[in-house]
């Protein structure tokens, strides 16, 4: 007599970890927090390519696997020589370092910052009762969806950052997210939560660098709340590992007069999804939302990106590029709404893709909904190879044909990396490039 063995969901088999997690919980404010989540989470499904906003990415496969909570595996153990290694090293910072969504707070280094800006886990923000962790936790985030609560349900804490009023960070701050294990196939859920005060400023260098072992799944959320006159850099590079997983969601919430500055580079995975959602709430703010990614082999990459102009004399920018190589496919959604009181709103959105190869190819769905009369709002798109007779003529000077190719690449990824304003950065993300692309050094 055989019995039947019911399969569990993958809706199911994350609501399970969900529970173990929540029972571990020592703070009460979180355990109700997460135990919502869990319910919204067993009440919600995975996007398929049926969801509008999930069309041209299918998840079937990666929802076959099977992973496991990364807290309840052995400790990933990390020396601080290793971390040097992981880490940028080509300009000075202060460093925050995570592994497997867990602040490690030996790894880290930021005491010169302990007098000036409020750095700490979310759990001791909470414990602690400060109110602004309390107030934006869970709230700046909007239209969520099951991977939030997935997130939510399933974090073992987070990082909390508030940089109060008036206080000028002279130095970038480095968060260094590391993932994966080596004997398991693991997920963590990484949550962050940035306030930034009046007349503040801030920039944010964010690393994912994954591990050498089994593939993982990095589950990430961030939430930024700027107030009145707050400027925020925040720049995400993505180096994970080739067989890994990476879903990410960034919501930001803006007021008056503050600036807001997005910068995502993309180079590794094999299934990444990064949505950003910014709210423009007051009038005359700016914002920018600039990217890049590199794809090659079978990799997908999927940006998504959401505005709401919902005041007047605002401002926003778009600019995402993408070079696709092999059998990669490259997705990028853009949505801008201007409400009906919005008047006098520029809102400008632009993507460009080249591609390398005949297999490889990308989806692009700009959108603009416009309520509001007195508005300047362009959007654009284009897919194509490298200029045919600028690669002749290049060649007709005796350059090799690779580094040819690799000249009109810089030249095309130029207009997103040229506007960060770390310079070290920059020759950082030039490296990276030529690395992912196999290219010769960097011209």
């Amino acid at each position: 007599m055989s019995v039947e063995v019911k399969k569990v969901t993958p809706i199911e088999h994350f609501v399970q970890s969900a529970e173990k997690n929540i029972t571990r919980s020592k703070n009460n404010y979180l355990k109700e927090l997460q135990k919502q989540a869990k319910i919204d989470l067993e009440n919600s499904v995975f996007p398929t390519v049926k969801n509008e906003e999930w069309k041209y990415t299918n998840l079937k496969k990666f929802l076959g696997n099977e992973f496991l909570p990364a807290s309840e595996l052995d400790k990933v153990e990390l020396s601080k020589t290793e971390i040097e290694k992981l880490k940028f090293n080509s300009f000075d910072s202060h460093l925050l370092v995570f592994v497997n969504g867990m602040f490690e707070k030996e790894l880290s280094d930021y005491a010169e910052l302990q007098n000036k800006i409020i750095i700490t886990s979310i759990s001791e923000a909470i414990e602690s009762k400060n109110e602004l962790a309390v107030k934006y936790l869970s709230n700046v985030s909007t239209n969520n969806s099951s991977f939030d609560y997935l997130n939510l349900s399933n974090f073992v804490d987070g990082l909390f950052v508030h940089i109060p009023d008036n206080v000028v960070a002279e130095k970038p701050i480095q968060i260094l997210n590391i993932s994966g294990n080596v004997g398991a196939i693991s997920f963590s859920s990484s949550r962050n939560l940035i306030v930034a005060g009046k007349n503040s400023q801030s920039t944010f260098v964010q690393k994912h660098i994954g591990l050498s072992g089994e593939l993982y799944f990095n589950n990430v959320s961030t939430e930024m709340y700027i107030e009145k006159n707050g400027i925020l850099n925040f720049y995400k590079v993505e180096v994970e590992n080739d067989n890994s997983f990476h879903v990410e969601k960034t919501d930001v919430m803006q007021m008056r007069d503050s600036q807001f500055n997005h910068f995502n580079f993309t180079f590794s995975g094999k299934l990444i999804r990064n949505d950003i959602n910014v709210n423009l709430s007051d009038e005359n703010i700016e914002s920018t939302l600039n990217g890049l990614y590199i794809a090659n082999k079978s990799q997908h990459i999927d940006n998504s990106t959401f505005i709401d102009h919902a005041k007047p004399h605002s401002t926003s920018n778009q600019l995402y590029k993408g070079i696709l190589d092999d059998k990669s496919h490259g997705v990028f959604s853009g949505k801008i709404v201007v409400a009906k009181d919005a008047q006098l709103t520029n809102a400008y959105q632009n993507s460009n893709s080249i591609i390398l190869s005949d297999d490889a190819r990308v989806d692009t769905k700009p959108q603009l909904e416009i309520y509001a009369d007195d508005v300047k709002c362009t959007h654009g798109a284009t897919v194509g190879q490298l200029d045919k007779s600028a690669l002749f003529y290049i060649l007709s000077r005796g350059i090799p044909k690779d580094k040819a190719m690799s000249m009109l690449i810089t030249a095309f990824a130029e207009s997103v990396v040229a506007e960060l304003k770390i310079d070290e950065l920059k020759d950082e993300i030039n490296h990276l490039i030529f690395e992912h692309l196999n290219r010769d050094k960097v011209l």
